[in-house]
């Protein structure tokens, strides 16, 4: 057989799963500024759907913004004024950071440590890349 049919043999025995390029979307942040403050409320269903650990997003956001951030019950209290769109900008950095696979792009990643190295694992492609501890 040539190239072209085995590769063709190939593509057909995959499964269509591997063809469909679901979209990934992250929740818009909502929240209001309150005097020097700003709160986020939906800030844990955001850490849901991106599937990481709220405190490890938390540290990145903090020191991304330069700011104190508390969390008070369902929400987040940010210790300035910050526009929306800056923490939104934010949470697309950590994404691309700690979420998103390197080599697929796709979102199912995990978080792993190995002799204290934090790697990022993906579930979809298997890859495995080495990324800063936060």
């Amino acid at each position: 057989m040539d190239y072209k049919k085995l590769l063709k043999k190939a593509r057909k025995e995959l499964p269509e799963s591997v063809f469909v390029k679901e979209r990934f979307e992250i929740p818009k942040v909502r929240g209001h500024i309150q005097g020097n403050k700003t709160i986020i409320s939906n800030f844990f269903q955001i850490a849901d759907t991106l599937r990481r650990n709220p405190s490890h997003m938390i540290k990145f956001l903090s020191k991304e913004l330069a700011t104190p951030i508390t969390k008070q019950g369902n929400l987040l209290i940010l210790g300035t004024k910050v526009s929306a769109s800056m923490i939104n900008e934010k949470i697309q950095k950590y994404a691309k950071e700690f979420v998103l696979c390197f080599e697929c792009g796709k979102p199912d990643t995990k978080i792993i440590v190995e002799n204290n190295v934090s790697y990022l694992r993906c579930l979809a492609c298997g890859a495995k890349y080495p990324i800063k501890s936060r």
